[in-house]
């Protein structure tokens, strides 16, 4: 199905499930050498040095500047579009890009864009191994099975880590824990402020460096943090950069997150993580590495998948900070 020519690669929208597509996205490029491998997404930038395509070009939000897109693919030719993603507006723009075979899974009522239609597994399946399954119906062996993430040597960004490490009291043999606050999908899946004051807390008094890592978004829940743990935790909320931000998640000692691309991106570069869950379910999205662990929320309801929660936060109010501690030392002392 896809031999030769020209191939677009639409990639995820979102940050983690960028990164839960790199082993479809090496086994597609180790299976194929020949091709002209292009990766098209958001994200797409990021993965310079991963060695996944020839061309990295970045998914405008924009409609005019997405139509100039269209026009200057569809000026190359190119021969397959394999789409990682399951909404009808890639459907529809892998066929304005004249992709004449246009593979991706049976959904949100796109069968007759694609050419090559290949149903949802049902139970679904782990998001890596749903992106493995749709380049193995391409002919593809599936043989990586979980992200790994190459540092590329660039002496400024190291530079640029190392000055924020130290800006935070990182230095020698200091080990720091990053706490990431965020969560893009929405605030259900958020770890109470109080709960991240305490664990910030409890891990300053076991000789750890506790960080927050965030967007320039979570800059109130950073504040709201500090005030209840009484001091002035060490913070680079809004601070660090996208091109930055696989170096400085490998040089934390572990990090702390929700369910987020963060926290995969994290396990893909080699460092310990520590994810917690409660509305979403850690069998389709938990991160995959040997560092990798996870603590689950309980709740009747959990997962709920929706993005705010309509109750009392039952589930991540759940994951206590002492469990959290727990798990972060029992990784550092593995």
């Amino acid at each position: 199905m896809i031999e030769a020519g020209v191939v677009l690669v639409r990639l995820p929208n979102w940050l983690g499930d960028t990164v839960m597509a790199l082993p479809a996205l090496h086994d597609l490029r180790a299976a194929r050498p020949a091709i002209c491998l292009m990766a098209v997404g958001r994200w797409a930038p990021l993965l310079a040095g991963q060695g996944v395509a020839d061309v990295l070009l970045p998914y405008p939000l924009e409609l005019g500047r997405r139509r100039r897109l269209a026009a200057s693919l569809r000026a190359m030719g190119p021969d397959a579009a394999v789409l990682l993603t399951n909404s009808f507006e890639s459907a529809l723009a892998a066929r304005l890009w004249g992709a004449g075979t246009r593979l991706g899974y049976d959904t949100d009522l796109r069968r007759a864009l694609l050419t090559h239609a290949v149903p949802l597994p049902s139970p679904r399946l782990h998001q890596v191994d749903e992106y493995r399954e749709l380049v193995a119906a391409a002919g593809v062996a599936a043989t990586a099975t979980a992200p790994v993430w190459r540092l590329t040597d660039d002496a400024a960004a190291g530079a640029a880590v190392a000055a924020l490490l130290d800006e935070c009291g990182v230095s020698g043999e200091a080990r720091a824990v990053g706490l990431h606050l965020g969560a893009s999908f929405g605030s259900s899946k958020q770890w109470p402020a109080v709960s991240f004051a305490e664990a910030a807390t409890r891990l300053s008094g076991r000789g750890l460096r506790p960080i927050l890592l965030g967007t320039p978004a979570d800059a109130e829940m950073a504040a709201a943090i500090s005030a209840s743990a009484g001091w002035p935790i060490p913070s680079l909320v809004a601070r660090d950069r996208p091109e930055l931000l696989p170096r400085l998640l490998a040089s934390l000692a572990c990090l702390v997150s929700s369910d987020t691309g963060v926290a995969h991106l994290a396990a893909a570069v080699g460092t310990p993580t520590v994810t917690l869950f409660g509305p979403t379910d850690p069998r389709l999205t938990a991160p995959r590495g040997l560092a990798a662990r996870r603590i689950e929320g309980r709740a009747p309801c959990a997962p709920c998948f929706l993005p705010r929660c309509p109750i009392d936060h039952v589930c991540m109010r759940d994951i206590t900070p002492a469990r959290v501690t727990e798990v972060v030392e029992e990784m550092l002392t593995a």
